[in-house]
């Protein structure tokens, strides 16, 4: 078909047609606002086939950065030529810095307050053990006015401090096409956990086969860039690898973002689930991290999860922090994931 060509090589009917495009582009977010002209171009890439003139630089100059830009770029990561790959590390970049902003402050605080809520001691042994304002606060009821007396039925202490790593994460990311926007924001929420000296978090990546980017977390652009979106999916040998990840089971969240479409062995990688979690592990099942609600997913695998105790739900961005929080203190993630999904 004119217009197509190999992967990484550049056809003339591409080239000529990504300037006026470019343009187009340009003159849509001169005249539109941000929301708008992320809708129009998402639209007009796919329904135009654009995704190619992608790899023109002066196509990436033009479009509005957004994750749904992010995702096709990172689609074309194995045949962008090296002219535009410095062009989709500045869009990738200036959208991953907008989500940290977006994000970043929240879930520190949302993940750091769960951390000190589940470190405290309810009943200290020594004195100096015991921390006396929050003691306070918990036993007003039980102020006696008539001896100017409180009595602390609950005594608090503090958590131990010793810990340094209060928690093991593990964040394991299906990479399958439909997976793109996940990806995007799995990997900043990575690189924010990362960044908590009370966490130990660990970031893999899968399709058939399974990559360990942890080394890579302290910059999110670089993760993304070591992802290959698309493929097959094997979430039976993903699991097994984060099995060998797990050295405090009872410390250990694992969060498992994936459709549930397996295409490894069904009954180990249910087998595998199960084990994880009798040892102690808290695992979460996220079908989608995005603003687009769960896409298609295997129901009878979320079913069969659901059935041992490890719900599997959508969640989006902004209540990930509190999904965290809640997976640390161990409270009931169903019942969480149906408040989260009420408003309530």
């Amino acid at each position: 078909r004119p217009g197509r060509s190999r992967p990484g090589r550049r056809s003339a009917g591409l080239g000529d047609s990504a300037p006026s495009v470019a343009r187009w582009l340009g003159d849509i977010r001169a005249y539109f606002p941000s929301s708008v002209v992320q809708v129009m171009q998402k639209d007009a890439i796919e329904r135009l086939d654009l995704t190619r003139l992608l790899l023109e630089p002066e196509m990436l100059d033009a479009v509005e950065p957004d994750v749904h830009l992010v995702g096709t770029l990172l689609s074309l990561n194995r045949v962008m030529p090296d002219k535009a790959r410095e062009s989709a590390r500045t869009v990738v970049r200036k959208v991953v810095r907008d989500l940290e902003r977006r994000l970043a402050q929240k879930t520190r605080s949302a993940v750091g307050g769960a951390l000190d809520r589940s470190a405290r001691v309810l009943r200290p042994r020594r004195l100096a053990d015991v921390d006396w304002e929050r003691t306070i606060r918990a036993n007003l009821r039980h102020y006696l006015p008539e001896h100017g007396t409180l009595v602390p039925e609950r005594l608090i202490g503090y958590g131990r401090r010793r810990q340094a790593v209060k928690r093991d994460v593990v964040l394991a990311i299906d990479q399958s096409g439909s997976m793109a926007a996940s990806v995007v924001y799995a990997s900043v929420f990575g690189a924010v956990l990362a960044s908590m000296r009370s966490l130990r978090t660990s970031l893999v990546v899968f399709d058939t086969n399974v990559v360990d980017l942890t080394d890579q977390l302290h910059d999110p652009v670089e993760v993304l860039f070591g992802t290959q979106l698309g493929g097959g999916t094997d979430i039976n040998r993903a699991v097994a690898y984060c099995q060998g990840l797990v050295a405090r089971p009872a410390d250990t969240i694992m969060v498992l973002i994936s459709d549930l479409y397996e295409g490894g062995v069904r009954d180990e990688m249910l087998q595998r689930v199960a084990a994880l979690t009798a040892a102690g592990v808290q695992v979460v099942v996220l079908l989608a991290l995005s603003d687009e609600g769960a896409p298609a997913y295997d129901h009878d695998n979320a079913a069969a999860l659901a059935a041992m105790g490890v719900p599997a739900f959508a969640c989006t961005p902004d209540a990930f922090p509190g999904l965290m929080a809640a997976a640390i203190e161990r409270r009931d993630l169903k019942e969480w994931s149906e408040r989260a999904a009420s408003g309530g």
